[in-house]
């Protein structure tokens, strides 16, 4: 059977792109040229002898590609897509593919149109096609179809993965997997209201969507957990990394114009739960962090459900705590709240002596007992899930794990360390490690631990700030006396000096500057600003200031650091700050030490 290009495919595609959404969009084979990567997702020009059209694959085919199922000079035949304009260059266009299949492996060279006449490299589409307008195709379709599938042909549904800023139309069809409470703010343009849901479409991918003032006001009782609708006419930007909450380069945005349609009960849907696995022993990273993680595990203990006194409000309130170990031959434990602990914990007790593998998605890093998991409104739970993860980790469980000593994640930290050895025990690197990867912290900052020695404190910086007694905010002097905070819009006659230092620190493997702060500059130095800064006001034939920074050099300290990207005179530059300083506990290091030795020999 005869396969190629589709002909004038690319002419046909453009000729239709002033179609509306619902129209359906004819299947064409076309020729990947210029196959390379652009972030997370591959670019290329799509070809069919005659003219080319820039274009861009999704982040979900980035496997076919690095499997070699969709290679440079291939035939792919695109099933779903858009064409949409370059921004800032109108007459310039770009398809963006959402769904497509591979045809033929690399050929030898560029099709081009004078080429296929003389080889003979003649390809046939999937379909052979009769000429239809749109209306005609939609409303055969409609007729073959049952009524209550009907109205969801009337538009063409979008997957969130397919999503950008510069698309125009869409409509997407998603369900509510959380929903935040409404909030209230007060800044310098007045008062408002905010509050966001979570949203995920059948494939798993999820966005979170904010509405502010009347959109809010609009649509908080409209929406309503665990129900699916469809959406159009919201707007998407890039995320604020440091506040989302999902996986997901954007974030979307619904204004009081946007449209908002509950989903009829024939089209409905649950949608697949994407995990992003993090091994138990990568954990330390994420302690303390914004993040939430994805973790998988076998069961190796469930405790009974014990009640717990909330803080806040005193209520009484279930958990249970189950211990799950991984390939890592490391384990943890995860704390189940509220129904997770009544529900699934119990099902979980009940078939704990099988040791079920389980999958947990969105779970909070904490420090308790070094490294712990903590379950949270939205985290899911799934027992023995179809999967090629859990599949391996069964399978290695039943042939060796089993029989294997494992060792809990936060063993060997201080547990009367506040902060800076909550995890020094699980991603020590040395300097040379941070100093020789200068892109370190690009994207986000990125945490680790080390140990080393103070080894040069610059005695003429500035080493502190003139702080807000109330809210360690920086102040500045007042008109008349005192000092005023702007934070707190008050003014008080006293203040108080907080730490903000550079030092540097040495190891066997290089040297680099650390920014400290108040709490760790206190730490190292052995005192507070106030009193360092009375030692440098008193005269006398010894330096008492310069004597205490001696002091604290040269003086060996674990550190944790975290490693962030900041542009000076439009050159970026590596900023490491320091999150936590704590003495070296010997015992603890004998045992890293004796961890390595046992690797070492177990790798060899």
């Amino acid at each position: 059977m005869e396969n190629s290009v589709t002909q004038d495919g690319i002419t046909t595609v453009l000729a239709n792109q002033s179609l509306d959404s619902s129209s359906v969009r004819p299947e064409i084979v076309v020729q990947v040229v210029d196959l390379k990567p652009a972030g997370n997702r591959y670019t290329f020009s799509a070809n069919d002898g005659k003219m080319k059209i820039k274009a861009m694959l999704p982040a979900t085919l980035t496997s076919d590609i690095i499997s070699g199922k969709i290679q440079n000079l291939g035939l792919i035949r695109l099933l779903e897509y858009t064409v949409n304009d370059i921004p800032g260059k109108s007459e310039e266009k770009y398809m963006l593919i959402t769904k497509c299949e591979a045809v033929a492996s690399a050929l030898d060279s560029e099709i081009k149109a004078e080429i296929k006449a003389s080889t003979g490299i003649m390809l046939k589409p999937k379909h052979e096609f009769v000429a239809k307008s749109a209306s005609q195709i939609i409303n055969e379709q409609r007729g073959n179809a049952a009524p209550a599938a009907r109205m969801a042909m009337t538009r063409r549904v979008h997957p969130l993965v397919s999503l950008n800023p510069y698309q125009g139309s869409w409509t997407i069809k998603v369900r509510v997997t959380n929903k935040g409470v409404m909030r209230t703010y007060k800044n310098a343009r007045g008062e408002g209201c905010v509050f966001n849901v979570e949203l995920t479409d059948e494939e798993g991918t999820q966005i979170q969507a904010t509405m502010f003032n009347a959109a809010a006001r609009k649509f908080y009782d409209r929406f309503e957990m665990g129900k699916v609708y469809y959406i159009s006419r919201g707007s998407l930007k890039l995320a604020n990394k440091q506040f989302k909450t999902v996986q997901n380069d954007y974030e979307m945005t619904l204004n009081e114009n946007s449209e908002v349609e509950e989903a009829s009960n024939e089209e409905m849907f649950t949608p697949e739960t994407k995990f992003n696995f993090v091994p138990i022993d990568e954990l330390g990273t994420y302690v303390n962090q914004k993040d939430l993680i994805d973790v998988i595990g076998v069961v190796q203990s469930v405790s009974p459900t014990m009640s717990i006194r909330r803080k806040n409000d005193n209520e009484m309130i279930p958990k249970r705590d189950i211990t799950l170990a991984d390939e890592t031959k490391k384990t943890v434990v995860v704390s189940l709240w509220n129904d997770l602990a009544t529900g699934i914990g119990q099902e979980l007790l009940d078939m704990a002596d099988n040791h079920p593998v389980i999958a947990i998605k969105s779970l909070k890093v904490g420090d308790f007992q070094g490294v712990s998991l903590s379950t949270i409104s939205r985290s899911n739970v799934v027992i023995n899930p179809n999967s090629p993860e859990a599949t391996k980790l069964k399978s290695w469980y039943d042939a060796e794990g089993k029989e294997t000593s494992m060792s809990a994640i936060g063993s060997g930290m201080s547990s009367s360390a506040n902060n800076g050895s909550r995890s020094m025990y699980s991603d020590r690197v040395f300097l040379s490690h941070i100093t020789s990867n200068p892109s370190l912290g690009e994207e986000k900052p990125v945490f680790f631990s080390t140990r080393a020695y103070i080894s040069f404190i610059k005695p003429d910086q500035t080493m502190w700030y003139r702080a807000c007694k109330t809210c360690n905010k920086k102040v500045t002097e007042a008109m008349d006396s005192g000092y005023w905070c702007e934070s707190c819009q008050k003014k008080d006659q006293e203040c108080s000096l907080r730490y903000i230092m550079a030092v540097k620190v040495s190891d066997s493997t290089g040297e680099t500057w650390l920014s400290a702060f108040n709490d760790e500059a206190e730490k190292i130095i052995g005192c507070t600003a106030d009193e360092l800064n009375d030692l440098k006001s008193e005269e006398g034939e010894v330096n008492e200031f310069q004597t205490k920074l001696k002091e604290a050099t040269w003086s060996s300290h674990l550190f944790r650091i975290s490693v962030s990207q900041q542009e000076y005179n439009s050159e970026k530059r590596q900023r490491i700050t320091v999150r936590g300083v704590s003495p070296i506990d010997f015992a603890a290091e004998t045992r890293l030490l004796l961890q390595d030795i046992s690797k070492n020999k177990t790798s060899q």
